[in-house]
């Protein structure tokens, strides 16, 4: 039998992390708007920078964190790391569509464009994005819970494993259009504004963590309801709720 606890363990402690965020975002906030000067090119507009590229990484991050849960299921069989990585791949993806318009807002300001083919950071993300966004239409068009968890994961880390080789791909390219205003080490970035960058980029990942936390809460909430009730209704073939509850 399960510990009990487990069902409650990823509300534990999400106070602080909502306040550390909301914290953590302030402050960004405060530095992009008052601390981090105007670009020499672009001016007031390049400060979204400082929102798209944490959403970006964090997106990208998100999809190989899941990919990396997934493998916990396929070792042990237990459904609750698929319910994790399908947490963390729905997390990713939000964050992704929501960095894939602010640089969309960014290109049409900057470019006259909303987008640009010829940019191969764009156009990259966007073949992970929509890679991931097939996940859950694959996922849920299987019936049978087992075989829908597994081939789920199967996709979770071939999908994580292609985001750093695309990455790596990227970088390898000798046609950038896209602006880098950041590199590797940070070093096209000065003091101020790099540490606006930094900052802006802890709050984005406490975002996604508590987001995550407070997803996963939920959906251990409706689960322990669900296997109340069916005890309340005497239905004593139920399996354990870490090997049979299906996100939702």
């Amino acid at each position: 039998m399960e510990d009990k606890n487990d069902l409650t363990e990823y509300g534990k402690g999400l106070r602080g992390w909502v306040i550390a965020t909301a914290v953590m975002i302030g402050l960004a906030l405060a530095l992009v708007f008052f601390y981090a000067p105007l670009d020499a090119n672009q001016g007031f507009l390049q400060k979204i920078f400082y929102i798209h590229v944490p959403l970006a990484i964090m997106s990208l991050c998100g999809f190989v964190f899941g990919g990396i849960l997934a493998i916990g299921h396929l070792r042990t069989g237990d459904r609750r790391w698929d319910m994790r990585s399908y947490v963390a791949i729905h997390m990713a993806l939000i964050f992704g569509i929501a960095g894939l318009l602010a640089g969309s807002i960014w290109a049409k300001a900057s470019w006259g464009h909303w987008w640009v083919w010829s940019d191969p950071t764009l156009t990259s993300f966007l073949i992970v994005l929509l890679l991931f966004a097939t996940y859950q239409p694959l996922r849920f068009s299987i019936e049978d819970p087992e075989r829908q968890a597994r081939y789920a994961s199967v996709f979770a880390i071939v999908g994580g494993a292609f985001v750093p080789l695309n990455f790596i791909a990227v970088r390898l390219s000798q046609q950038y259009v896209h602006p880098r205003v950041l590199t590797l080490t940070g070093g096209n970035l000065p003091g101020s504004m790099r540490l606006t960058f930094f900052i802006s980029l802890i709050a984005i990942v406490l975002l996604y963590a508590t987001m995550w936390k407070f997803e996963m809460t939920a959906k251990e909430t409706r689960m322990q309801l669900r296997r109340v009730k069916r005890q309340l209704l005497g239905d004593d073939s139920m399996r354990p709720l870490g090997r049979s509850a299906a996100p939702s």
